[in-house]
């Protein structure tokens, strides 16, 4: 469990990885979707809390609906992808907790009555499991097109009406041809953003 991965992998998860743009017409299964979901819901969140909702948006209609919601540079990629998969958050998370957190979860319920901690946390605990996703996806070797240019409410009414989920971001899956990709953009450094203490 501790040994480093081979540069190869690296690469795929990383270092080579691209966000994509364009995709081939190879299909993504839903027994892929299911198998990437198996992979990452295995990433930490706080108290177990796995506050993360996904739509596998799949179908004709279903793009299209999404499509209409998206940016004017967002809705081609998202009709053309074998699938886009809206990544929400629940808000009503704690729910899940005696099942999720057996030891206490019973107990932690009333730490996250109080909205703005449970806001907080399913926000951010989501967005955790999205960025799960993608690493997940990349090592079943598919690639990935993460997009945040949406209308989130309009996405919410449409595909989260009645529920306490609200729609996070939005991520094309599939297996990416290299049409429209841009060049690779600079980082910055680990000067740049870190110091010790």
């Amino acid at each position: 469990m501790n040994s480093v991965l081979d540069g190869a992998s690296l690469d795929q998860l990383f270092r080579a990885a691209r966000t994509r743009n364009a995709w081939t017409d190879r299909a993504v299964t839903e027994q892929q979707l299911r198998e990437l979901y198996d992979l990452m819901k295995f990433g930490p969140t706080s108290a177990n809390c796995c506050p993360a909702r996904f739509v596998w948006v799949t179908s004709a209609d279903g793009k299209e609906k999404l499509a209409a919601l998206a940016s004017r540079t967002n809705g081609p990629k998202i009709r053309v992808a074998p699938v886009t998969v809206i990544i929400g958050y629940d808000l009503d998370f704690a729910e899940h907790l005696p099942k999720l957190f057996p030891a206490r979860g019973k107990e932690m319920q009333a730490a996250f009555k109080d909205p703005q901690v449970a806001q907080t946390t399913a926000f951010r605990n989501g967005s955790l499991q999205g960025a799960y996703l993608i690493i997940a996806a990349r090592a079943l070797g598919l690639n990935t097109g993460p997009m945040s240019g949406f209308n989130n409410e309009a996405v919410d009414r449409e595909f989260f009406a009645n529920t306490h989920i609200k729609s996070n971001f939005i991520c094309s899956i599939g297996y990416g041809s290299d049409e429209n990709m841009f060049p690779r953009n600079p980082r910055l450094s680990f000067e740049d953003v870190g110091r010790f203490a």
